[in-house]
C-alpha cells in the first residue's frame, strides 16, 4: 500500500467545526482536488464522523472518473461505529464496501486505539490535509505528530 504519494485527513466532528457541513465539503472537495493534481493518488480516511467520512466520500466520487485513486479506510478498532446513529453507521458501511483497502489498527478497544490509528494514517502518508479549528484534542495531536515527522500538512 506504501506509495510515493499518499495523503491521508485529519479533522473535527461536525459539531466543532466553525463551518457548515456544505462548507467544509467544498473545502475537502477543492484540497482532495489538488492533491490528485499534484499526482496523489491513494487517500487514506481514518473514517470518524464528520471530516473523514467526508473526504472519503469525495475520494469515492473522484475514484468514478480516475480508476488510478485509491482509497484506504484505517480503522482504529473493530466497530467503533456501533454508537452512532443509523444514518452514520449507513454512511460508514457504504464507504467501507467501496473502500481499496481496510486497515483495522488495534484488535480491540481502547482509548489510544485512536492516536494509533492516527499515527499510523500519518507514517503511511507524505501529505496530511487538516481540518482544524485550534482546539486541543486528535486533531492537534496528529498535526504535531505530522510535523514532528516532517510530513507535509496542509491546514484547511
Amino acid at each position: 500500500m506504501i506509495e510515493n504519494k499518499v495523503c491521508c485527513f485529519t479533522g473535527h466532528r461536525p459539531e466543532k467545526l466553525n463551518i457548515t457541513e456544505q462548507e467544509a465539503k467544498k473545502v475537502l472537495e477543492s484540497a482532495v482536488k489538488d492533491a490528485i493534481s499534484r499526482g496523489f493518488t491513494t487517500f487514506i480516511s481514518g473514517m470518524a464522523r464528520g471530516t473523514d467520512m467526508w473526504a472519503a466520500e469525495i475520494v469515492l466520487r473522484e475514484k468514478e472518473n480516475n480508476a488510478g485513486i485509491r482509497l484506504v479506510c484505517a480503522l482504529p478498532h473493530p466497530d467503533f461505529e456501533k454508537k452512532w446513529s443509523k444514518q452514520n453507521q449507513e454512511l460508514y458501511n457504504y464507504i467501507l464496501s467501496k473502500a481499496d483497502e481496510i486497515h483495522t489498527v488495534c484488535e480491540v478497544f481502547s482509548m489510544g486505539a485512536y492516536m494509533k490509528r492516527n499515527k499510523w494514517m500519518v507514517d503511511h502518508s507524505t501529505l496530511v490535509l487538516a481540518f482544524y479549528n485550534g482546539t486541543p484534542g486528535g486533531t492537534r495531536n496528529t498535526i504535531e505528530y505530522a510535523k514532528q515527522n516532517e510530513t507535509e500538512t496542509i491546514i484547511l
